[in-house]
């Protein structure tokens, strides 16, 4: 018996975070309080509405209008800063040039500057009377208080997760890499499709996946240059908002769950897509 004892003590391995059991516990508690009580209330007060009154709120024209342009703006302004993103980080990881260091500093700037003072900022650059609007306007070019607007507004907040989430991967990729590449006679297309998109693209699906997600739930950088007009420029947090103000508690609940579970299946899709794209391509590194 004590020998046996004494084998499980020593085949026993400790734990590779000291006070593991514990962590894990506040960390299951306190994910349970934050995120997964209040979704449950939502959808259990969603389920009190019943299939019938649930879907008719849930199909109201408005209603699918805010969710349309939430959804679509989003979608548009997290394929802009993928794009971008990406050229961004490349140029702070490949060049050396003056104020780089300026410019890497501000692309931090949307994560500490108030979206409040963001959405005022973007409305007096592009509005019909603002430095930018007023030199489209003549073009008949209109952003602010219209869906373009709103695109505007989700860029400069989603921005900088794209850039922070591939950044440090570009910097993983050695020049020896793209010198091997051009040596075994691969041209400057070949080498950025074949050798250095593969390896940043699961970086890259997840800067996108982060910059959607923020986009769709925008609040207060947008309500300030969408102009918020009713099937034109009206997103869905704000319907959800005025829904709240008139006491029409079931259809801000039921469109708080139409827009959590719109939001959970397209997140579901890219991370499938990007864990694919581990499994081909790697970690990037």
């Amino acid at each position: 018996m004590a020998f046996r004892n004494s084998t499980r003590w020593q085949f026993r391995q400790p734990s590779v975070i000291p006070g593991f059991g514990l962590a894990l516990g506040v960390t299951l508690t306190w994910l349970t309080l934050i995120v997964l009580i209040p979704l449950s209330g939502l959808i259990w007060r969603s389920s009190g509405l019943g299939w019938s009154k649930f879907f008719a709120l849930a199909s109201d024209e408005r209603t699918v209008n805010a969710l349309t342009i939430s959804f679509g703006t989003a979608l548009v302004a997290a394929v802009i800063n993928l794009i971008f993103g990406v050229v961004l980080a490349w140029v702070l990881v490949r060049y050396r040039f003056p104020g780089k260091r300026i410019i890497d500093a501000m692309v931090d700037l949307p994560f500490a500057l108030p979206t409040a003072v963001a959405g005022i900022a973007l409305t007096a650059l592009y509005a019909p009377n603002g430095w930018i609007g007023s030199l489209l306007e003549p073009l008949g070019i209109k952003i602010a208080f219209t869906p373009a607007g709103i695109v505007v507004a989700l860029v400069f907040v989603g921005l900088p997760f794209v850039v922070r989430t591939v950044q440090p991967i570009m910097e993983e990729i050695d020049k020896e890499v793209e010198e091997a590449a051009a040596t075994l006679g691969a041209n400057r297309y070949q080498t950025i499709s074949r050798v250095l998109l593969p390896g940043l693209l699961p970086a890259g699906l997840t800067g996108f996946a982060l910059a959607f997600a923020r986009g769709v739930g925008e609040y207060g950088s947008v309500i300030f240059i969408a102009g918020n007009l009713p099937y034109v420029s009206e997103i869905a947090p704000l319907l959800i908002i005025i829904r709240l103000e008139e006491f029409n508690y079931p259809a801000a609940t039921a469109i708080a769950a139409v827009m959590l579970l719109l939001s959970f299946l397209m997140l579901l899709v890219i991370n499938m897509i990007q864990s694919w794209s581990r499994r081909r391509y790697g970690n990037g590194a």
